[in-house]
């Protein structure tokens, strides 16, 4: 398994590839698919955002294979997420886990939105992801950012990148080890609508 420095190099040039429109065509080609049955070796672990807008495996021009991508709807880290993320790490000696969030994110909207002004009918699942962002958007209604929106959801797409990453390196016994004694390395990454790349700033 490739180190996280290589895996890190990997994802840049596949994603410069697709931001500049000449993928090499991996996220489609017609991979044998009988060549991944004796297992898999998953380079890069992804916890990215559910947005349809932001699919790992074409955003990074990998195919089949090559990523362990968990997707939940802002980028959260709940249990599950730290069990699938120790699960690949462990045992597939993944040594990349990327938190992939990206800008103008509904569920940091939502949240920024749930702080203003709270909504009494919104359901218990999705309050459960609001509740997750909420520490992250917090701290900037006390700041001038409360005054645009548009620049307090930009800034809190970052801080909940960093919070979710934060959880995954120090929330976990089993991660923490990985990462003092075998190299597995953790980093927020923010992908952009509008160009298209993915901008590594947490960790990396």
């Amino acid at each position: 398994m490739i180190k996280a420095t290589e895996a890190l190099a990997q994802l840049r040039v596949g994603n410069r590839r697709f931001a500049q429109g000449v993928s090499s065509g991996a996220a489609t080609k017609n991979t044998d698919r009988s060549d991944l049955l004796a297992g898999q070796e998953p380079f890069a672990i992804v916890l990215g955002c559910s947005d349809s807008r932001v699919p790992a495996e074409i955003v990074f021009d990998q195919g089949l294979g090559d990523l362990f991508v968990i997707r939940v709807a802002g980028n959260v880290v709940a249990s599950s997420q730290v069990g699938s993320v120790e699960f690949a790490a462990a045992r597939f000696g993944t040594r990349l886990v990327v938190v992939l969030g990206h800008s103008h994110c509904g569920a940091v909207r939502a949240t920024v939105e749930e702080l203003q002004q709270d909504t009494q009918n919104q359901s218990q699942n999705l309050r459960s992801i609001v509740d997750r962002i909420r520490p992250s958007v917090e701290p900037l209604l006390a700041t001038d950012l409360k005054n645009d929106i548009e620049a307090l959801v930009e800034q809190g797409v970052r801080a909940n990148i960093r919070a979710s990453a934060n959880h995954l390196r120090h929330g976990s016994k089993v991660l923490e080890e990985l990462i003092e004694q075998n190299g597995l390395r953790v980093v927020g990454a923010e992908y952009s609508l509008e160009t298209g790349l993915v901008d590594f700033f947490d960790g990396s």
